[in-house]
């Protein structure tokens, strides 16, 4: 089996750990975590690396249908079952024998069919709708959330018996934010597949720009990562590097929550005068943006937290601002 690598990180490492022990088995895997981690990703790694992998991996966000039609899409349906089956369907279940169903947002699943889930996982088996034949099926079914299962079964939302039988193996992903180690092995990784994909030259990050998404808080995880390297390399233009101004325009979100820094003034004996002392410093604070910033006022309002405009008026606001302003073009 080859090597699985999804990240540097000793929390990546050991789900790469967990994947290379079971993914020979057919037990059933629940693998939770913030939306955005990279649930899908793992399980395609489960099943890549298994003795399932020449057959198909079968994804189904169940979430994302309509409640009165989900149970046709797992287990399918004959001509004539429902209003509107005009022909036959195979149904999830039925597609991903011999390989893997997906299920993602396993949380979002109807009671009702939670029931039958937990039959066919039971007894490998079930039965089309408006059919009464029995379809027997080998599959290995993976499970996913972003929502706490546990608190679902405890307010009566979710199956008890099913949800032990979806956490046979259970994998936790760790958001973004606490695992930054992984950020330039998936940025590398995104490079590649977005200027493969492009038709583009193998586009480089600056260090200064990789170690500023480093410190960003990310609530998007992963996904929002990808997404803001795609950003980056389509305002990088002809240029091979990515730099710290291309990703100016990540919401301010993005940006890590931090503590209030203990003050650095001290207040002297006689006093001093409180607006100009505090505007002093935060006229430093709006140069030193600028100077990181290149100049670029939309990146120096969000390496500070600010919406652009906020940022314009501080400056013109201040005593002093003109040298700064005019160097900033304001």
């Amino acid at each position: 089996m080859k090597e699985i690598v999804l990240g540097p990180s000793r929390a990546m490492r050991d789900v790469a750990a967990t994947i290379g022990l079971v993914a020979e088995r057919r037990c059933t895997l629940l693998i939770t975590g913030e939306t955005g981690t990279g649930k899908e990703v793992v399980a395609r790694a489960v099943h890549a690396a298994g003795n399932r992998a020449a057959r198909q991996l079968v994804a189904l966000n169940c979430a994302a249908v309509p409640e009165t039609l989900l149970e046709a899409e797992l287990f399918g349906h004959v001509r004539g079952a429902f209003t509107g089956a005009s022909a036959p369907r195979t149904g999830r279940f039925e597609q991903a024998d011999g390989g893997t169903l997906f299920l993602d947002e396993i949380g979002d699943m109807p009671l009702n069919l939670q029931a039958k889930l937990l039959r066919v996982l039971q007894e490998r088996e079930f039965q089309r709708l408006g059919s009464s034949e029995t379809v027997r099926v080998d599959f290995r079914l993976i499970a996913a959330t972003n929502t706490d299962l546990a608190a679902l079964v405890r307010e009566g939302k979710f199956r008890e018996d099913l949800f032990y039988r979806l956490s046979v193996v259970p994998i936790h992903l760790l958001p973004l934010r606490e695992r930054p180690e992984d950020i330039p092995y998936l940025v590398n990784l995104f490079l590649d597949r977005i200027c493969e994909g492009e038709g583009l030259a193998r586009k480089q990050i600056s260090r200064e720009a990789l170690d500023w998404l480093e410190r960003l808080n990310w609530p998007g995880n992963v996904r929002q990562l990808e997404n803001a390297v795609e950003m980056a390399v389509a305002l990088s233009g002809e240029r091979l590097m990515l730099e710290l101004r291309d990703f100016a325009t990540l919401p301010s979100a993005t940006k890590p929550v931090q503590a209030a820094p203990r003050a650095f003034v001290e207040v002297p004996e006689h006093g001093l005068d409180y607006e100009s002392t505090v505007g002093g410093i935060e006229l430093d604070i709006l140069r030193q943006a600028l100077e990181k910033a290149g100049g670029n006022k939309t990146l120096a309002a969000n390496l500070l937290g600010l919406k652009r405009t906020t940022l314009t008026a501080k400056l013109r606001s201040l005593e002093g601002f003109k040298p700064l302003a005019r160097a900033a073009g304001i």
